[in-house]
């Protein structure tokens, strides 16, 4: 056995030179590729009776990737898109395994035909206004804990941010003078969002007195903050804000739906679709179009833009033109 034949060797080399030196993926989305693996390793070492190191591109054929995913769905209890997502990940590793060496193609092209599963695009729960002044109003500005919550909170609606890139946002990222603050997003990509002098106040308060290389947001014990501790602080607010705003009990708030509601605030104020787009810093537009499809408040304004006015009466019907047919027929 020479060592091309190994996958070990191939798959320390797709995380570093792929992932890291090709793509320069964001760290949530490297792990993500290392969970995938750390599933699927044992599990195929498992079906072919060898140890993880001994383990060949060849063990990992079509049908072993097949019933892997398999396997996540119906021992693992995965979701489609879950399993489409590892799906995903195994697709790049053959695909970089066989741009590397020839001998494996056609192996490459078999992994590459598996399909992906469709499923049902997930709702995306976002929040009303009133929803959200209530959740901003939860935390007790008269205490330190209070004016941490709220600062977060604040900037987090203000600019869209997710959980990670407010985690990572440090005191130089904001400019005081021009009332905005530069944003680290996936792929190390780069945006700037305007910040309302109340954002811009409470920062202010949470980085008196410090470096500008520090963090802006910090926990309880004065230590950086974490994307699950922004996740379980999102959390308490909303359970004390539901007591104001009976609605919140009822919904799952976390970070992203933040996000959601101000994407859609946006856009109810009228804002166009590819301003928002450099707002939350999305690739595509095709990510941002999401909301204006979800939006109930913007497809009511643009139907009234489209009713017609008066009564039907006296107006001539589509089955009373007898060269509708002739006229389809054209088309």
């Amino acid at each position: 056995m020479n060592n091309s034949s190994l996958l070990g060797p191939w798959i320390r080399r797709f995380l570093i030179e792929y992932l890291v030196g090709e793509r320069n993926l964001a760290i949530n989305t490297q792990r993500s590729y290392r969970d995938m693996l750390m599933l699927l390793l044992p599990y195929l070492a498992a079906k072919v009776n060898k140890r993880i190191d001994r383990l060949t591109v060849d063990d990992l054929s079509a049908q072993m990737v097949r019933l892997f995913l398999t396997h996540m769905e119906e021992q693992r209890h995965c979701t489609v898109s879950t399993r489409n997502q590892r799906l995903g990940g195994i697709h790049a590793l053959a695909r970089f395994i066989g741009e590397h060496a020839p001998e494996y193609v056609d192996w490459w092209a078999q992994i590459h035909l598996i399909p992906v599963k469709r499923t049902s695009r997930p709702e995306i729960s976002y929040l009303s206004r009133q929803e959200m002044d209530a959740l901003l109003a939860a935390s007790d500005v008269n205490t330190a804990q209070g004016q941490r919550e709220h600062a977060l909170l604040l900037f987090m609606f203000n600019s869209g941010a997710r959980a990670s890139e407010a985690a990572q946002l440090k005191i130089g990222d904001v400019d005081w003078h021009t009332r905005s603050v530069s944003i680290v997003g996936k792929g190390n990509r780069h945006r700037r969002c305007p910040l309302w002098k109340s954002t811009l106040d409470a920062l202010r308060s949470q980085s008196e007195g410090r470096a500008a290389d520090a963090p802006v947001f910090l926990n309880r014990f004065h230590q950086t903050m974490t994307r699950s501790g922004i996740h379980a602080l999102v959390k308490r607010c909303a359970i004390r804000a539901a007591a104001n705003a009976p609605s919140l009990a009822g919904k799952n708030v976390h970070p992203h739906v933040i996000r959601h509601t101000t994407a859609s605030l946006l856009l109810q104020a009228g804002v166009d679709i590819n301003t928002i787009r450099g707002w939350l810093g999305h690739v595509s537009l095709e990510t941002t179009n999401i909301y204006a499809e979800i939006n109930l408040e913007t497809k009511a304004r643009a139907l009234a833009t489209c009713e017609v006015e008066g009564s039907a009466e006296g107006q001539k019907q589509w089955r009373d033109q007898p060269d509708l047919l002739t006229f389809l027929r054209t088309l």
